[in-house]
């Protein structure tokens, strides 16, 4: 994949829409692309299908995450850095909280956190 293993990458390579590419990056995303990577390379699974189930994959991870979570959190951190480029947000926050509104724990982060934001509508899931 284009960030797991530097120059041994098969799959994930090419993006029709940069949108879809943020879920790629997710934990859930990278285990997906490590996993197709090692199936091209035993020869089970052809480049082609590869990029069709990651095309299906970020599609269905961006209809999930517009249709289906609908929880809204608060998060208080100071702030140390922060991007804005072609509608895609980035913040880089130290030591976090967060809460969510329907739920009385509270999580707190020890290190950094990156948090990427698009903006609403940004991914035709039609396309």
């Amino acid at each position: 994949m284009s960030n797991s293993k530097a120059g041994s990458s098969t799959v994930g390579t090419t993006a029709q829409n940069p949108f879809y590419q943020a879920y790629r990056r997710s934990s859930l995303g990278l285990a997906l692309m490590e996993s197709l990577d090692e199936l091209i390379q035993s020869g089970h699974l052809s480049p082609q299908l590869a990029l069709k189930l990651l095309a299906q994959f970020d599609k269905s991870a961006t209809l999930a995450f517009s249709s289906h979570l609908k929880t809204k959190a608060t998060v208080r951190s100071p702030l140390k850095v922060y991007n804005h480029v072609e509608d895609v947000w980035t913040f880089t926050l130290d030591r976090p909280t967060f809460k969510l509104e329907n739920n009385a724990e509270t999580v707190v982060g020890r290190g950094r956190c990156k948090i990427v934001a698009l903006k609403a509508g940004s991914a035709d899931l039609k396309a």
